[in-house]
C-alpha cells in the first residue's frame, strides 16, 4: 500500500515511511508484492544503560530531507544503479515491544524477521539497541543453519561480554550470546572498527582469540587502510559460510559524523567510509539480513546521525541491487562516475 496521494509531493508530506516506500503489514502482503527487501523497526532500548535508541526507527522514517518521494528514480551516485528499480523494497512496520521484558521483545522481533525470511526477502532491521541482533540472527539460523551463516559486525565495541552488571541480555553481550546461545562458530564472526579503551581487557581479548573470532581493531585500519581491511572481512566471512548477516552499530563512525548514539567513541570511521563499506559488503557478499542500530535521536541535535544511518541503509540496498544486476567487480564504481573514463563527451 502506498500511503502517499501522489508522487509529486515532498517527502515530508503525509504519513512517514522509510524513504516514502509502500507499506506491507502481513506475510500475505509481502508475497503479493513479490518483495525483495523489507525494512522493519525494532524500537527497543531496554538492554542498554543509555536509553533513547528505541526512537531510532521513527527518526529514520520521519526526518526525511529529500524533496521528493519517487524512489524509483533514485540513482546510486557511485554505481549508477537504480536500487528501487532493481528491487522491490517496502516498509514492514515495527516489531511489537514489551517494555518490561527483553525476552518477550526478542521473541516478537524474531517472529517478524522470520516472516520476511519465509517469503524469500531480505530483512533490514532498524534499531533500537544492539540486542536486536540476537533474535534477528536466531531467525536466520533457523532458516539457514548456524554453520552456514556468517555475522559481520561493525562496532566501536566488541560486545563479547558474558554479562554486564549481572545481566546477560544486553547490547554488550550480543557476540557472546551468538556463540554460546545460538551455537554460531567463532570463525564465522568477523568484527571491524573496535577501538574503545574500556574493552576488551586482556582476559576478554584472549577469549575472543580462542573463540576464533576475526577481529579487526581500528589500529589495523590505521595500519593498512580501510579498503584492505574490508577485503579481509569479505574473504573471512565467505570462507566457510554460505550466507551473511551484517550488523552496524552507528558508533563505529566517529562522533563528529554520528553524535547521536549512547556510547560514542572518538577516532572512528568517517561518514563517507561507512557508506562505501556497506555498499561493498552488500554487493560482494551473499547478504540475507542486516541491521543498523544504536541511533539515539535525542542526542542528535543536527540530525547528522539519522541522516547518515538512513543513507547507510540506502547504500546497503544499492549493494544488494548491484548484486542482483550481475555486477561482479570487487569495489565496483561506475567508470565515468569514478573518473576512470572522462566525464565530458568529446566530439
Amino acid at each position: 500500500m502506498n500511503l502517499h496521494r501522489n508522487e509529486n509531493q515532498p517527502a515530508y508530506v503525509g504519513i512517514p515511511t522509510f524513504m516514502s516506500l509502500p507499506v506491507c503489514l502481513t506475510p500475505e502482503d509481502l508475497r503479493a508484492g513479490n518483495v525483495d527487501v523489507a525494512i522493519l523497526g525494532a524500537p527497543v532500548d531496554t538492554s542498554t544503560g543509555h536509553r533513547g535508541a528505541a526512537f531510532g526507527p521513527r527518526a529514520l522514517r520521519a526526518d526525511e530531507r529529500y524533496l521528493f518521494n519517487n524512489t524509483s528514480e533514485l540513482v546510486n551516485a557511485s554505481s549508477r544503479v537504480k536500487p528501487f528499480s532493481e528491487l522491490t523494497v517496502v516498509d514492514y512496520g515495527d516489531a511489537a515491544v514489551d517494555l518490561w521484558s527483553i525476552e518477550n521483545t526478542e521473541r516478537t522481533i524474531g517472529e517478524v524477521v522470520s516472516e520476511v525470511l519465509d517469503v524469500g526477502a531480505v530483512p533490514v532491521i532498524m534499531g533500537g539497541d544492539h540486542s536486536v541482533m540476537v533474535p534477528s540472527v536466531r531467525a536466520l539460523t533457523e532458516k539457514y543453519g548456524k554453520d552456514k551463516l556468517a555475522v559481520v559486525h561493525f562496532d566501536a565495541h566488541p560486545d563479547c561480554h558474558e554479562e554486564i552488571y549481572g545481566h546477560t541480555k544486553t547490547h554488550a553481550t550480543t557476540i557472546w550470546r551468538l556463540i554460546n546461545e545460538l551455537g554460531i562458530p567463532g570463525h564465522n564472526i568477523v568484527q571491524a572498527g573496535i577501538r574503545t579503551p574500556g574493552s576488551p581487557d586482556n582476559q576478554l581479548f584472549n577469549w575472543m582469540r580462542k573463540a576464533g573470532i576475526h577481529t579487526h581493531f581500528m589500529a589495523e585500519i590505521e595500519r593498512i587502510g580501510l579498503s584492505a581491511v574490508v577485503d579481509k572481512v569479505i574473504d573471512e566471512a565467505t570462507e566457510r559460510a554460505e550466507v551473511v548477516y551484517v550488523s552496524l552499530d552507528i558508533d563505529v563512525v566517529d562522533p563528529a559524523y554520528a553524535p547521536g548514539t549512547g556510547t560514542p567513541e572518538p577516532g572512528g570511521l568517517t561518514g563517507r567510509e561507512i557508506l562505501t563499506t556497506f555498499r561493498r559488503l552488500c554487493h560482494e557478499m551473499p547478504v540475507v539480513g542486516l541491521d543498523v542500530v544504536e541511533i539515539a535521536p535525542h542526542l542528535d541535535p543536527g540530525y547528522h546521525t539519522a541522516l547518515l544511518a538512513r543513507r547507510v541503509i540506502l547504500e546497503a540496498i544499492s549493494g544488494l541491487a548491484m548484486r542482483k544486476a550481475g555486477i561482479h567487480t570487487r569495489n565496483y564504481m561506475h567508470p565515468v562516475a569514478s573518473g576512470e573514463i572522462p566525464f565530458a563527451l568529446r566530439g
